[in-house]
């Protein structure tokens, strides 16, 4: 029902906007001319076969649109993509679309590294709020800055509890009534953990710690602890040093040095993937991008849910954004926008969620036959989205990945067992207060 009404919200909206931009989609070649040629930096952030069926998409779209020539480029992790995509701009040869980290939007805003959408959104005839309207709200707050808009939700995702039900059941669980709360997701993880001797042959709980995604999922224990990562409204002001974030940081450690049933150590999201795979995690967080990965290489029965919550249901967005640098021509920015406005069609928005995992951002793809056929036969990919109803933005400040990484690094000191958790967080807070010095000494600090 909760995945019914939220579609009903927007629909409406987005049929209407559906006629609107359907004249616009194509951008014919001018006679005598050649195509307009432009580039799309593209990260790979999760498992899966995802470049490839960007190949495909590609493929497509220059086939239908004669006037403009897309070439896709892949750029690595959302970080390295933020890195190149930053050097093409100071080169002066930005790419045209870049799928972007949804957290990066605001640094490089106030960086001005993007282009403003507003402009191309009114030519279309059409408003912000109608534009907008296609896309689920909880998305919105990654995608506009100062309400203007700056990013196009194109793949986006929430964090996912899987659970292998089969070991489950085995241990006496029952996988369709999956952990509510930290206390029982311990629980679980208590009964799902096996040793011989000293050795642990099966983990209960996996949660994936490398650069990125230590971050995001910090943020999710957070959040579902009560707590703000950072300040919503303000690019200069993180809340590391918090009881929220101590008990979230606090409980992550008390899975592998107290209740030993999890991995010590910082292990990366691909390992965590592997190791519910091949049957040495029984539970594991990761993103709802793994989804389809897991759909077609699991030998054994799972089951996805809400992660738990220890004081209430929350999660962070994830995914990413089209987004359009600035410093571009005039063609190849109107070529860029075309381009956008078809992959993030209702059409092309659920055909990319089919084969990748991560949820559509644009409510009517979830109208399509091929999608209704589609959660038929694989209800599992509504969780995500209904989860959406606990959504809240993705951690974003200036300088957003060396203001994360100052968590991290002493994150991972905690789970290698070098530091304890309310040390590590009073030292993240002053690295991070450090790095955001200069952005307050010109915005909050900056007094009359």
């Amino acid at each position: 029902m909760l995945f019914s009404r939220r579609l009903m919200l927007g629909l409406a909206m987005a049929g209407a906007l559906a006629g609107t931009l359907a004249g616009s989609l194509a951008l014919p070649a001018h006679a005598g001319e050649g195509p307009t040629e432009i580039d799309l930096f593209f990260p790979v952030p999760v498992d899966g076969k995802l470049a490839r069926d960007m190949g495909t998409l590609i493929k497509e779209f220059n086939e239908t649109h004669p006037g403009v020539k897309a070439t896709a480029v892949y750029t690595g992790s959302y970080d390295d993509t933020l890195i190149k995509t930053r050097a093409a701009i100071k080169a002066g040869k930005p790419p045209a679309a870049v799928i972007m980290s949804a957290n990066f939007l605001l640094d490089m805003q106030i960086e001005n590294e993007l282009t403003n959408l507003d402009s191309l959104i009114k030519a279309d005839g059409t408003t912000k709020e109608q534009f907008l309207g296609q896309f689920f709200p909880a998305l919105q707050g990654n995608a506009v800055i100062d309400r203007s808009v700056y990013g196009v939700p194109f793949h986006n995702s929430t964090p996912l509890l899987y659970i292998n039900a089969d070991k489950a059941r085995e241990a006496g669980l029952d996988p369709s009534k999956p952990p509510q709360t930290w206390a029982e997701l311990t629980d679980w993880a208590k009964k799902l953990t096996k040793r011989e001797g000293d050795k642990v042959t099966q983990w209960g709980i996996a949660i994936p710690c490398a650069y990125d995604y230590c971050g995001w999922m910090m943020e999710t224990l957070t959040m579902s602890n009560g707590g703000r990562h950072y300040n919503e409204e303000f690019g200069g002001e993180v809340y590391y040093d918090t009881p929220s974030m101590l008990g979230a940081l606090t409980w992550w450690n008390d899975l592998i040095f107290k209740h030993k049933v999890h991995a010590p150590g910082a292990t990366p999201g691909p390992a965590v993937s592997t190791s519910f795979i091949s049957g040495n995690a029984a539970m594991m967080m990761l993103s709802t991008g793994s989804l389809t990965y897991v759909r077609d290489n699991a030998k054994f029965n799972y089951k996805v849910a809400f992660i738990p919550r220890n004081v209430r249901n929350a999660v962070p967005i994830g995914g990413a954004s089209l987004v359009v640098p600035a410093g571009l021509e005039a063609d190849k920015q109107k070529a860029a926008w075309t381009l956008i406005k078809w992959m993030t069609s209702p059409e092309k928005s659920g055909w990319w969620s089919r084969a990748t995992g991560y949820f559509a951002p644009n409510m009517a793809a979830y109208k399509t036959p091929e999608m209704l056929e589609f959660l038929n036969k694989n209800p599992d990919a509504k969780t995500a989205v209904e989860q959406l109803d606990v959504a809240k933005p993705w951690f974003a400040t200036y300088k957003t990945v060396p203001v994360r990484k100052n968590l991290e690094d002493e994150v991972m000191l905690v789970l290698n067992g070098k530091k304890q958790p309310k040390e590590a967080l009073a030292a993240a807070q002053k690295a991070a207060d450090e790095t955001l010095k200069p952005y307050n000494a010109e915005t909050s600090l900056k007094l009359p």
